[in-house]
C-alpha cells in the first residue's frame, strides 16, 4: 500500500530546500528514503540542485515534478521565485508507474495522450489513477493550434485508460512570464514536457470536485462563425474588433491584463450544474490573434452562445465552501491519505493578497485537515484537471481539488 508525507520550503538555497522537505515530511519515519518523489517548484529555485540532493537523501526514489506560479501546502502559500513544495510516497514499487514525453509539441494532442497512456499500461496495467501535468503552450503554439489541446489530451488518455479512471493535476507555469515552463523526471529538466504517474494501489480512491466563483455578466452573445476553439465571428461581426469594443481594450492586451478583465464562460449541461456550483464553465481568455480571432481552450461550435465573466469574491468564497461540504461528505468520515490542489494562478496574487489567498486556502483545507497535518501538495497552475459528473474535464480560472483515500474493505 502507497503512504503519503509532504512538506514544504521557502529557502533560497535549493538542496536546502530539497533537504528541508524531505526532513520534516519523513521526520517520523525510520529513514529519508522513500520511492516516488513529485515536486512542484518556482521557477527561481536551481532544478539540477533540488535533483540532485533529492537524489542523495532518498536514493531509491524515482523523481518526478514541474514548475508552477507558486505553492500551495499545509504550511504556507508562497509565490515567491524560490519556493519548494513536495509529496514523498513511500510503499510497493509496483504500485506505481511513470512516463513522459519531452517532444513540446502540441499538433497532435490525443496522440500525445495516447502515447504516454499506453507507456503507462505497459509499465502497469492496474492504474486506477493518474496524476498529469504537462508545460503550457507559447503563445504562438496557441495561436496556431486547430483543436482543443487539453480536452484532446485528455480523450488521448482515456483512448488507453477508459473514462473511468480519473485524471489529476495541472498545466505547468513559470512566474506568470509565461516564458517557459519545465518538467523533471528523476535527473532530466524538460521544457513544456509532459509527465505522468499512474497509481496501482487497489485501496485507493479518489474524491475530485472542481469550482470556480465568476459571474456573468450583461446579455450572452452567439458564436456565428467558428473553427473548433477559434472564434471567427460573435453576433456577425469580426471576432476581435468586437470584443476589443465591447470591453474597451487595446489591440495588444497581455494574458495577465486579460486576466483582470474578463472571461469566457458558455453554459454547462444541466446535469453538471449542482456538482459544480455553476451553470457556466470558463471557455477562455479574450485574448485577440493577429487575425483578428479568438482562440479558447474548448469547442465553440457555431449558434453557442457567449458571456462575458467576472471574478467575485464573496461567489468564490461561498462556491469553495460548498464544494469542501461536497467532498468531506462523499468523504464519508474517512481520513485522507492525501490532497493534490491545483488551483489558477489568476487566484494567486493577480486578483488576491497574501492574507486573502491564506484565508481561500484555510476554507479548503481545515474542513478536510482540521487540526492534523494531512500531507497537502498544490500549485498555482496554467489550467486544472478534475472530474466533473464522473467524466474527467479540464478547467480554467479554478481551484481543482483531488482527495486520495483508503477505500472501505
Amino acid at each position: 500500500m502507497l503512504e503519503f508525507y509532504s512538506a514544504s520550503s521557502t529557502a533560497v538555497n535549493s538542496k536546502r530546500a530539497m533537504s528541508e522537505c524531505l526532513e520534516m515530511a519523513l521526520e517520523n519515519e525510520n529513514n529519508l528514503d522513500c520511492d516516488l518523489i513529485i515536486l512542484y517548484t518556482t521557477i527561481g529555485h536551481n532544478f539540477k540542485d533540488l535533483l540532485s540532493e533529492a537524489h542523495r537523501i532518498s536514493p531509491g526514489a524515482q523523481i518526478v515534478g514541474c514548475t508552477c506560479a507558486g505553492i500551495i501546502s499545509k504550511e504556507t502559500v508562497s509565490e515567491a521565485m524560490r519556493a519548494l513544495a513536495i509529496m514523498a510516497i513511500k510503499g510497493d514499487r509496483n504500485e506505481f508507474a511513470i512516463a513522459y514525453d519531452s517532444s513540446r509539441t502540441r499538433q497532435n494532442p490525443f496522440e500525445l495522450g495516447s502515447k504516454i497512456a499506453q507507456d503507462l499500461k505497459k509499465k502497469n496495467a492496474g492504474i486506477n489513477m493518474i496524476h498529469y501535468t504537462i508545460g503550457w503552450p507559447s503563445l504562438e503554439e496557441i495561436q496556431n493550434m486547430t483543436t482543443t489541446w487539453q480536452d484532446t489530451v485528455i480523450a488521448g488518455i482515456e483512448s488507453v485508460f477508459g473514462p473511468e479512471v480519473p485524471i489529476f493535476g495541472g498545466v505547468s507555469l513559470d512566474n506568470m512570464k509565461l516564458i517557459n515552463n519545465f518538467q523533471f523526471v528523476n535527473d532530466q529538466v524538460i521544457e513544456r514536457g509532459a509527465v505522468a504517474v499512474g497509481f496501482a494501489d487497489p485501496t485507493l480512491e479518489l474524491v475530485s470536485q472542481a469550482n470556480h466563483g465568476f459571474d456573468v455578466v450583461g446579455s450572452p452573445f452567439e458564436v456565428t462563425r467558428s473553427e473548433v476553439a477559434i472564434l471567427l465571428e460573435l453576433d456577425g461581426q469580426p471576432a476581435g474588433p468586437f470584443i476589443h469594443e465591447k470591453l474597451g481594450l487595446l489591440k495588444k492586451t497581455s494574458v495577465v491584463e486579460a486576466m483582470q478583465i474578463t472571461l469566457f464562460v458558455g453554459e454547462l449541461p444541466s446535469q453538471y450544474h449542482q456538482e459544480y456550483g455553476s451553470s457556466y464553465i470558463v471557455h477562455g481568455l479574450p485574448l485577440v490573434n493577429p487575425d483578428t480571432s479568438i482562440t479558447l481552450v474548448r469547442k465553440t461550435p457555431q449558434g453557442m452562445k457567449f458571456w462575458l465573466a467576472k471574478h467575485d469574491e464573496e461567489k468564490i468564497f461561498s462556491g469553495l465552501d460548498k464544494m469542501m461540504g461536497d467532498i468531506v461528505k462523499r468523504c464519508d468520515g474517512r481520513k485522507p491519505l492525501a490532497v493534490f490542489h491545483a488551483d489558477c494562478a489568476f487566484r494567486g496574487k493577480i486578483s488576491f493578497n497574501k492574507i486573502l489567498k491564506e484565508e481561500l486556502v484555510g476554507h479548503m483545507q481545515y474542513p478536510l485537515c482540521k487540526d492534523e497535518g494531512i500531507p497537502w501538495l498544490g500549485m498555482y497552475s496554467g489550467g486544472e484537471y478534475a472530474m466533473l459528473g464522473g467524466r474527467n474535464f479540464f478547467h480554467i480560472f479554478t481551484t481543482s481539488l483531488n482527495v486520495i483515500l483508503r477505500r472501505e474493505s
